[in-house]
């Protein structure tokens, strides 16, 4: 009998000894008793249904019982003088082979380990060998060692097929998912950590992994209406369908030995293709495209015609310093992606688009705190009259002097802002902030006319907060008189409102203070609507005036883009309002500006926005040669 190392690799376990031939006898004083005790225990080794074998301390068999022959397949006679380790397997493992040797030695230890084994008949069996030291010669009259030459040690073999046959059973009941038959996110788990494992990629293969992650579209609305009977077989049908891909992608790989990839049901309607050793982001890109192919016939279950489609995230990359979290994460991201795109698709992961998404979100979860550790700053942008090239007023825009990423613009925050609520917290710190200034300036120039201060405002802060309440304790904290209040809000927000928000602007207008619509031409732009609304200026979007940039650099303005900026401006003058005219760069553009009647403007020709401290400077002369 021959062994074999097939299966997982053996189980070892080196413990003092505990049983030795000799505690089958009991000592005594009287030889006859004594070779009636060995002729006793020789009659049981030979009868014993544990097959067992005494081993010499050179490793050759000495005597074997019956039990053994029968379980290798050789007579017990022909056992006597065969090398034990050969018979079970010993050598061929590095661990159970030193064991063994240490054992032989007479180390007092014992060695059990799990080995299979190959019957003569061509069957294998799995058997747990146990490998014990027997007492030294002498040390126990009578014992049934010197029986059989003395020292050496006993090895005994049990055949545990069945038993392992039914652990392999239980596993794969515990690690399948008994819906589809796939393997479930425990053994998809166990497979990715041992691909990513370094012994598994170093010594062949292509070092890479690939892995598809795809949910269902519209899954649920399968299981509200047709029953979860029905969305149980149309998972089955869909993991058949996801099984053919997998198996014609190891087919095209053109190499014998390639693996296939697992397919395998997370959960729900999640299903991920493992593909291990990948060559590249085109391996993947086809394997997900077959499945989409795939996916698009029709199922006919229990005799209705069900249609799903899927969305599917892809990464592909180096095994080497990737981690099964990372890589799930990482196909999780771009499964959203392909949700958020539109469905029915795949995408591939992004590093950059990530890591966007990652500083988004940690922005996103310090908003909060940083309003309550003052990391905020105001900077103030001029409002320049056309005619006289004076300040008449300030933007209030606020810097998030963040200790990470440094310095970030609205653009980069007001957003997140916006969606978790804390632009309530940030809105009313930034009013209070900018009319506390305007009042400054007020008090340090008091024989001047005042600059007045315009402050955004989110539509969220009209809903969730009360901005008139808020608005009117501010200014009489401040002192600062309410026509020198100017609040922005964008265009969409205004044109739509209705209800509590109109309610809110309409006592902010009584209350004095002005209202803006900002990027005004980019939404609605209803004029006609405006005559209702408690509105008084117009910013014009500044892609109005990058329509003037041309003039005076040889190269002909665009006469529709004067037309189309004097017909609003006029309109608005009609409806008694004044406009601003936004992102105004050069000297020419606020020429052509005030030639058709614009009343301010804002930009780098007249200043970049700035502290507090520089504003008071431009206070003081023409802007324009200032900026």
């Amino acid at each position: 009998m021959s062994g074999t190392s097939e299966g997982p690799a053996p189980a070892v376990e080196l413990v003092r000894p505990a049983v030795t031939l000799s505690n089958f006898t009991t000592s005594s004083t009287s030889s006859s008793r004594a070779a009636g005790g060995t002729n006793l225990l020789g009659a049981a080794f030979a009868a014993a249904p544990l097959a067992m074998a005494v081993v010499d301390r050179e490793g050759l068999v000495v005597g074997a019982n019956q039990s053994l022959g029968t379980l290798l397949g050789i007579a017990p006679e022909a056992l006597a003088g065969r090398v034990a380790a050969d018979l079970v397997d010993l050598a061929s493992d590095t661990r159970a082979w030193h064991a063994y040797r240490e054992v032989l030695r007479g180390r007092q230890a014992r060695l059990r380990c799990t080995r299979r084994l190959k019957h003569p008949d061509g069957h294998s069996l799995w058997a747990q060998v146990t490998v014990t030291p027997l007492p030294p010669e002498g040390a126990e009259s009578g014992s049934g060692a010197q029986a059989y030459g003395g020292q050496g040690v006993l090895l005994s073999v049990a055949d545990i097929s069945a038993r392992r046959e039914l652990q392999a059973r239980l596993r794969h009941l515990q690690m399948h998912d008994p819906v589809t038959r796939l393997p479930n996110r425990a053994l998809f788990f166990e497979r990715m950590s041992a691909a990513l494992e370094a012994e598994s990629y170093e010594q062949s293969g292509t070092g890479r992994i690939g892995l598809c992650y795809l949910d269902l579209d519209g899954f649920k609305a399968v299981n509200d209406t047709l029953g979860h009977r029905v969305g149980d077989r149309l998972l089955a049908a869909v993991a058949e369908r996801l099984t053919r891909c997998a198996e014609e992608a190891g087919l095209a790989r053109g190499n014998p030995g390639a693996v296939a990839p697992l397919v395998a049901r997370l959960g729900g309607d999640e299903f991920a293709l493992l593909v291990e050793d990948s060559t590249g982001t085109d391996q993947l890109a086809d394997l997900a495209e077959s499945v989409l192919k795939a996916l698009q016939l029709p199922f006919d279950i229990a005799g209705q015609r069900v249609s799903v489609s899927a969305s599917i995230g892809v990464v592909e990359r180096h095994a080497a310093g990737t981690t099964p979290t990372g890589l799930m994460q990482a196909a999780d991201t771009t499964l959203y992606w392909a949700k958020a795109d539109g469905k029915s698709r795949w995408t591939l992961f992004d590093p950059e688009r990530n890591a966007h998404r990652m500083t988004r979100q940690a922005l996103s979860s310090t908003l909060r705190p940083a309003i309550e550790r003052g990391e905020f700053a105001l900077d103030y942008q001029p409002l320049v009259g056309m005619e006289d090239g004076r300040v008449h007023g300030v933007e209030a825009l606020v810097r998030w002097h963040h200790p990470q990423f440094g310095t970030l613009t609205p653009n980069r925050f007001i957003g997140l802002a916006e969606e978790d609520g804390s632009i309530v917290q940030l809105g009313r710190w930034v009013l209070a902030t900018a009319c506390r200034q305007a009042r400054r300036w007020q008090l340090e120039r008091p024989d001047e006319p005042p600059i007045f201060v315009s402050v955004n405002v989110a539509v969220r802060q009209v809903w969730d907060s009360d901005l008139v309440a808020d608005v009117a304790e501010i200014l009489a904290e401040t002192g600062l008189p309410a026509r020198l209040l100017q609040l922005e809000l964008t265009e969409s927000a205004v044109m739509g409102s209705a209800g509590r928000p109109l309610q809110a602007l309409q006592a902010l207008s009584d209350m004095g203070v002005g209202i803006a619509i900002d990027d005004f031409g980019t939404g609605y732009s209803n004029l006609a609507y405006l005559s209702r609304l408690p509105v008084s200026v117009l910013k014009l979007d500044g892609s109005f005036v990058r329509g003037f940039q041309y003039e005076g650099e040889g190269v002909a303005p665009n006469p529709a883009d004067e037309i189309v900026v004097e017909a609003m401006i006029q309109l608005a003058h009609r409806l008694g309002l004044t406009v601003t005219a936004e992102c105004v760069e050069t000297a020419a553009q606020a020429a052509r500006l005030r030639r058709i009647g614009c009343d301010t403007g804002q930009g780098w020709l007249y200043s970049r926005p700035v502290g507090a401290d520089r504003i008071s400077v431009l206070m003081g002369g023409s802007a324009c040669r200032q900026g």
